[in-house]
């Protein structure tokens, strides 16, 4: 196999991402577009790239990544577990330092359902005493 392709998906709240690397020169696609023009936020963007940045493996795969749902943080995270898990297809040596990193762990929290007889998850109606 020539050029060997590493598949991860990653989850967050309501946002799934599938991370496709290939080794490459560090290009980054998200939805067809290109990192800077998807995450303008800085710091979300460097969320995308701390798998790659903690194994020291930045500028060495090409990414390529469709996420659909959820918010710009949570598709953030999610594309950054899909990294992750990708990763340990490449080499898996890395699971300790991602998993110690907490890049492998799902994060489970997710939005409270809104209950019967109330405005919102906790947010009772108003009481009226009169």
């Amino acid at each position: 196999m020539a050029n060997p392709t590493y598949y991860g998906t990653g989850r967050r709240k309501t946002a799934a991402a599938r991370a496709f690397l290939r080794p490459g020169t560090g290009k980054v696609s998200v939805n067809g577009r290109t990192l800077e023009n998807y995450f303008p936020n800085a710091v979300l963007r460097m969320m995308v790239h701390q798998a790659l940045v903690l194994a020291e493996l930045t500028g060495k795969f090409d990414l390529h990544v469709t996420v659909a749902g959820g918010g710009s943080s949570a598709q953030a995270a999610a594309i950054r577990m899909g990294i992750s898990r990708a990763l340990l297809g490449y080499n898996e040596q890395l699971r300790s330092m991602l998993r110690n990193a907490g890049l492998l762990t799902r994060d489970p929290r997710m939005k409270e359902r809104k209950k019967p007889g109330q405005k919102a998850a906790r947010r009772r109606f108003q009481y009226s005493k009169r």
